[in-house]
């Protein structure tokens, strides 16, 4: 038993998709949250700008005794994975939210036409086909960048017929075409998740990494004995720059008023 918090980041509301999702897996863990609202969105920074902004947060994700950091950001994912790791070191176990879902899809879509929407950071790294092409399962990847959404939801726009005539635009994309999965490349995209399945009338699998994440976390506290066992700590919440859209998000998530500190990166 470990009663440490779990530690989880992101450009902006996009990782509460994930905080949401490992909260209703593992109900008795301590969150912290980092939300980068200062340098969002991630997805058109340089892989060097993300790094810098990653080793900031995770230095106050280990002042807080984080056992686990989670990189909540596709952008991140793909800039900072390696470097975050590295720098952490043994001091907490670190996992990003690209592994879980490739582990899904290599898993379930052998053979298969798979899309995948998400930043131009995260869609000009290659990070997804490296990955699937190294299971060598016969997958083929189509990948469309679809810079408008992240900072479209990060605005709350993401509900309503401006949302829905932006999402359709990139879906009818013919990279798209023929696909028998979709992958959501951003944690923003879950916010938009009805929308993409509604596009599709229902006939295509849709992949949140959120859900897979969370059991990702899941499995290593378990094969870790790191579980906590009993809730003991409320969720903790810090910015890098207050916004009142950050704020309002995370009610709607977590359902409870929560408490929001402001963390500027550099002081």
């Amino acid at each position: 038993m470990n009663t440490n918090p779990i530690g989880i980041f992101d450009s902006g509301i996009g990782g509460l998709t994930v905080a949401k999702a490992i909260k209703y897996t593992l109900p008795h863990e301590q969150l912290i949250y980092f939300g980068d609202t200062a340098h969002l969105p991630y997805g058109d920074k340089s892989t060097a700008a993300i790094q810098a902004y990653a080793v900031k947060i995770c230095n106050l994700l280990l002042e807080k005794n984080c056992k686990l950091i989670v990189i909540a950001c596709n952008s991140a994912s793909a800039a900072a994975y390696e470097l975050v790791k590295e720098y952490v070191a043994s001091k907490a176990k670190v996992i990003n939210v690209i592994d879980p879902a490739v582990d899904y899809i290599t898993q379930n879509f052998k053979n298969k036409q798979v899309g995948l929407i998400g930043t131009k950071q995260t869609v000009n790294s290659n990070i997804y086909l490296e990955k699937i092409e190294k299971n060598k399962v016969g997958i083929a990847l189509h990948a469309l960048a679809t810079p408008l959404l992240a900072p479209m939801i990060e605005e709350g726009f993401y509900d309503e017929s401006v949302s829905k005539s932006i999402l359709n635009q990139y879906l009818s994309n013919p990279i798209l075409s023929k696909i028998n999965a979709l992958i959501l490349g951003c944690t923003h995209y879950p916010l938009i998740k009805a929308q993409v399945i509604e596009y599709y009338n229902n006939e295509i699998d849709i992949i949140d990494s959120s859900e897979h994440v969370a059991e990702a976390v899941k499995k290593y506290l378990i094969n870790n004995n790191l579980l906590t066992k009993k809730r003991e700590n409320v969720d903790k919440f810090f910015v890098s720059d207050y916004t009142r859209s950050f704020e309002a998000s995370t009610k709607i998530f977590f359902g409870e008023e929560v408490h929001i500190e402001h963390y500027p990166l550099w002081q």
